[in-house]
């Protein structure tokens, strides 16, 4: 008895091979006996209907065809993570949703007329965006600079969120806690990405991962959000930081294309593996 059946791992097409995740976990499958193929979403050969499932990866372009993405995602027979989570995911007023049910979420304020008054610093950027495309960290005495960027949000139809930049950023970083079916698998810190007065900092320095480990506080924060997404969930990331108490606080919970990490946790990419293995798994002689 041998198990057969063929994966699809979602990419876009300027990123025809995906990233590093995406061949861990391409290997991880073949070692658990799947065929495990690349494939750019928007591929007008592709035959999704082909695949025993196809899994939602490096879709990094979807920011920009939004509409178009989740009408291929609605057409694919057996996607994960699935067409309702990414539709309520890909659009970060899910923040209201986690926030309405009580889960501590980095406070935000959505599309207001002018910059906040009454936070010395803070974060501009669309609700609909990825890798902090269009974000930028600004702080008093930049209010014009701010303005402008608050208006082009605007003036192109997105919806505007603000949110206060937690200075424990600076020195903690970002916690990413990723799960596997819903169970913790790994943890990894990233280092601040967002420098005053404009966007991402430059590399070596801004982004850098690292392994991390989880802190029970962290793990029951993250655990609320998850538990208030119904649905499969094949994988997920919850990105905390600390805030102004030093408590953990969601900035985002990513279950549409997030960045696994799993290179930085050694058995992580066999560890998703065997999850989809247990979704396609058709014995034949």
């Amino acid at each position: 008895m041998t198990l057969q059946a063929n994966v699809a791992l979602a990419t876009f097409s300027g990123m025809p091979d995906g990233n590093d995740d995406v061949r861990e976990l391409s290997a991880a499958l073949t070692a658990e006996g799947l065929g495990a193929e690349v494939v750019s979403w928007d591929d007008p050969d592709a035959d999704w209907g082909s695949y025993d499932l196809v899994v939602v990866r490096t879709t990094w372009d979807y920011t920009a065809r939004l509409d178009e993405f989740l009408a291929w995602a609605d057409r694919v027979p057996r996607l994960l993570n699935p067409p309702g989570v990414l539709r309520w995911n890909t659009d970060k007023r899910y923040l209201r949703d986690l926030d309405e049910a009580g889960v501590p979420v980095v406070p935000t304020r959505w599309d207001l007329d002018d910059v906040p008054a009454d936070w010395p610093e803070y974060v501009i950027k669309p609700a609909v965006s990825a890798g902090s495309r269009d974000t930028a960290r600004w702080r008093a005495g930049e209010e014009d600079k701010a303005r402008a960027h608050l208006r082009s949000l605007r003036e192109a139809g997105r919806t505007v969120m603000i949110q206060p930049y937690l200075s424990a950023i600076d020195t903690a970083g970002e916690t990413a806690l990723l799960f596997c079916d819903r169970e913790f698998s790994h943890a990894a810190r990233k280092a601040p990405i967002l420098k005053v007065g404009a966007g991402l900092l430059d590399a070596p320095n801004g982004g850098d991962i690292t392994a991390a480990e989880a802190t029970p506080e962290q793990l029951a924060v993250a655990e609320r959000a998850l538990a208030a997404v119904p649905g499969d969930l094949l994988y997920a990331r919850v990105d905390l930081v600390p805030g102004p108490d030093g408590a953990p606080v969601v900035l985002e919970l990513e279950l549409a294309e997030p960045a696994l990490f799993l290179q930085h946790a050694p058995g992580s990419a066999a560890r998703y593996a065997r999850a989809i293995a247990r979704r396609v798994s058709r014995p034949s002689a």
